[in-house]
């Protein structure tokens, strides 16, 4: 399994908001049954996207700031951002499929 880099609630404006690349953030928590079910689709999206997307992972036990920011109440939830901004948001362990309709209506 891939290592995804972690963004912190120090970290995320640099890494995230201030991205040149859109970025596709896992709110997630190692606890959390579909949080790892949807690891592998994060891994695919990644070599899929290689260069058009960057894919960070951000445990919100651990960065509770930033995931009340963006109003995180159920985990997985996977916000996509370009320049800055929530372009769309996914919740749940849900297919492959669904994440690429999501991507490829904002690339």
């Amino acid at each position: 399994m891939a290592e995804f880099p972690q963004v912190t609630d120090n970290t995320f404006e640099g890494e995230v908001l201030k991205s040149d690349l859109p970025v596709l953030v896992d709110f997630w928590a190692p606890w959390c049954g579909p949080c790892l079910m949807i690891a592998p689709i994060l891994e695919e999206l990644v070599q899929e996207y290689d260069g058009r997307i960057k894919v960070v992972k951000l445990n919100v036990d651990v960065n509770p700031v930033t995931a009340a920011k963006y109003g995180i109440f159920s985990i997985p939830s996977v916000l996509l951002f370009k320049g800055g901004q929530v372009a769309t948001q996914i919740v749940g362990a849900v297919p492959k499929k669904h994440f690429v309709e999501k991507l490829d209506a904002f690339l």
